[in-house]
């Protein structure tokens, strides 16, 4: 079997774990999540970071650290995993569904519009003019690793007042290489950025997360909100309602070693999809998306985009076959618009994601994956 996507613990792992284990700090809390903390503010650039116990986490603090409430707006994408929009509900607002782009991110043209055509301004504050309703944030989600528009979703915020989270949940160590943003890592433009450690991810910790932001202040909050809120370490007095968000030190000691190996695995990442690239040119049965211009992306996952000419039954029908012959692959996610519990939601001129959502199927890219691997998923692909 050529797995999807395997986590690889080549390195200080084993190690690190132990020394936690043997200091006794396996729970919440701990010199490892300091450390992981640290590492990543310094490596992504931001003023700091705060570990949490998932992206979803990340993503749901940031949004209650933005002041999204009861029946406030965010505008979400609906190609990507269900997770970056259910934060949304937690807080009871309201998603509004944004096509995608052909690099599967937030379409800037149609976010623009919306808030043009659709939407008022009055005392600096936007409004949904079909329900009166504010709308107060943008959910960014780097797919895959493919870095946003963030220079056209920067200025559109601007514009309209809107606070901009960043899911990077795919794209640690995604950067821009141009322009106005150059330098700037995936997660640390908007006001806030969520990093994920999920097991299929390019490091992991098992399970976990990480948020980071430029705003000191703010993230002294998310620690505060992130620990239940507890305003005394030795009392138990709580002046807010916080949540069990923390993530362990033996996750956390994990981390620290898989960061140590990040540069390594992004660049076996990008030399493997070279490779693909090279064995793919030219196919007729489809072709491998690339990735944004001017940006270093992690490539975390490789897309490969049926000729549906050609290609006419249904894409399970080709995993399945891919299956058969020992290579795992997936298909895109459910549109999130046309699942069961966001089907009363607007979905604003939703074309090119219903388009990929029926033809991509995402390729083993595994860090520890072989040229042998990769010819053999090729071949298979060529023949389907």
């Amino acid at each position: 079997m050529i797995p999807l996507s395997v986590p690889n613990f080549e390195g200080n792992e084993q190690k690190y774990v132990q020394d936690a284990v043997g200091q006794g700090w396996v729970s919440t809390g701990g010199a490892y999540v300091d450390k992981l903390e640290s590492v990543i503010s310094s490596y992504s650039g931001s003023v700091g970071a705060v570990a949490c116990q998932s992206g979803t986490a990340a993503l749901h603090m940031a949004l209650v650290e933005c002041g999204v409430g009861m029946d406030d707006i965010v505008l979400v994408p609906t190609l990507t995993f269900i997770a970056a929009v259910n934060p949304v509900r937690y807080q009871m607002a309201t998603p509004i569904f944004i096509d995608c782009d052909d690099s599967l991110c937030m379409d800037v043209d149609k976010l623009r519009r919306f808030c043009e055509e659709e939407c008022r301004m009055e005392d600096g504050i936007l409004f949904y003019c079909a329900t009166n309703q504010a709308v107060k944030a943008v959910i960014v989600v780097h797919v895959f690793g493919n870095m946003a528009d963030m220079e056209s979703i920067m200025s559109i915020a601007a514009t309209y007042h809107l606070r901009v989270i960043e899911d990077a949940t795919e794209a640690l160590g995604t950067k821009c290489e141009y322009g106005r943003y150059e330098g700037k890592m995936a997660g640390t433009i908007g006001d806030f950025g969520a990093f994920s450690f999920n097991g299929n991810k390019i490091i992991t910790t098992g399970g976990g997360g990480m948020i980071v932001s430029q705003n000191t202040r703010a993230l002294k909050h998310l620690k505060y909100m992130s620990t239940q809120c507890k305003d005394d370490p030795h009392f138990y007095i709580h002046d807010e309602v916080g949540f069990n968000y923390r993530m362990t030190n033996v996750q956390a000691a994990i981390g620290v070693a898989q960061m140590e190996e990040l540069e390594e695995f992004i660049g076996r990442k990008n030399r493997n999809y070279e490779y693909y690239h090279e064995l793919l040119d030219g196919c007729e049965k489809g072709y491998l998306l690339s990735f944004r211009e001017h940006t270093r992306s992690n490539k975390w996952f490789y897309s490969f985009v049926l000729n549906r000419d050609i290609c006419r039954q249904n894409i399970r029908t080709y995993i399945d076959q891919l299956q058969e012959q020992g290579i795992q692959t997936r298909p895109i996610w459910g549109l999130i618009h046309e699942q069961k519990p966001y089907l009363n939601y607007k979905a604003y001129e939703i074309d090119k994601a219903k388009y990929y959502s029926e033809r991509i199927i995402n390729l083993p890219c595994s860090t520890n994956l072989t040229h042998e691997e990769i010819k053999t998923v090729c071949d298979a692909l060529k023949g389907l």
